[in-house]
């Protein structure tokens, strides 16, 4: 989970610097955010307060990007087509899981979709590319739509920006691999904008300095999820944390 957290930071903090560069208003950005966590849609839409700092603003697009890419997660496919192998030989499936997890992880996911564009990984690569990069985004990013064409064709940029993206999607894939190899698979959880903070499922992503955050403190918008794996243990939920009042 550590790396699908570094991964995470990493593509944020790189779109975000593209974003600032191409001159987007990112209070804005932030606020279209927040309102789609509030109302459950997965798209951007108006706002006119911000609960978060301009400072804070890679907490709100990391809160996006890990909603979009986490999204089916709790399918054996991600929802890509209808498989059922979990159900109809699921020990077989498990340990098929847990090869291909053991198989890619030293891999270079460019190397990899360079050989086998059209493989699961990489049909996974492109649905998710194209539900967080959005046409606008990317043509106010870049100037033009290239690395959008190269995806729906079935292809894989050689660009920084999406060798970036490969490597998020890489560890989340690889994170789904060792889940669905375990048994029982874990529970995927994730906190309630508005919620009470439970230090023993949740972790704040702004550190305080007292080594905790003081009391008072609620949900602002949940960063990623957590899972609750069947020995008990739990993997904390990552949460952006406002004043009650």
């Amino acid at each position: 989970m550590s790396h699908v957290r570094e991964s995470s930071k990493l593509f944020t903090s790189l779109l975000l610097t593209l974003m600032r560069a191409a001159r987007w208003d990112i209070s804005a950005a932030v606020r279209s955010i927040e309102a789609a966590t509030a109302s459950g849609n997965e798209n951007f839409t108006s706002a006119t307060t911000s609960i978060v700092s301009t400072h804070h603003a890679k907490y709100a697009l990391e809160s996006y990007i890990s909603r979009k890419i986490f999204q089916g997660f709790d399918h054996e496919t991600f929802y890509m087509d209808g498989s059922l192998s979990l159900l109809i030989n699921p020990d077989q499936f498990r340990r098929d899981c847990f090869t291909q997890f053991r198989d890619m992880k030293a891999m270079d996911p460019v190397e990899l979709l360079g050989i086998l564009p059209t493989c699961t990984f990489g049909k996974f690569c492109s649905k998710k590319y194209l539900a967080i990069v959005h046409p606008k985004m990317e043509e106010s990013l870049f100037g033009e739509l290239e690395q959008r064409r190269q995806v729906l064709a079935g292809n894989h940029p050689r660009s920084q920006f999406y060798g970036e993206f490969l490597g998020l999607a890489k560890a989340i894939w690889l994170l789904h691999l060792l889940a669905f190899s375990l048994d029982p698979a874990p529970c995927q959880f994730e906190a309630s904008r508005g919620a009470e903070f439970h230090p023993q499922y949740m972790e704040s992503v702004v550190k305080f300095s007292e080594g905790r955050p003081p009391g008072g403190q609620i949900v602002g918008f949940p960063v990623s999820p957590g899972f609750k794996l069947g020995n008990g243990l739990v993997i904390k939920a990552r949460v952006y944390l406002v004043s009650r009042t």
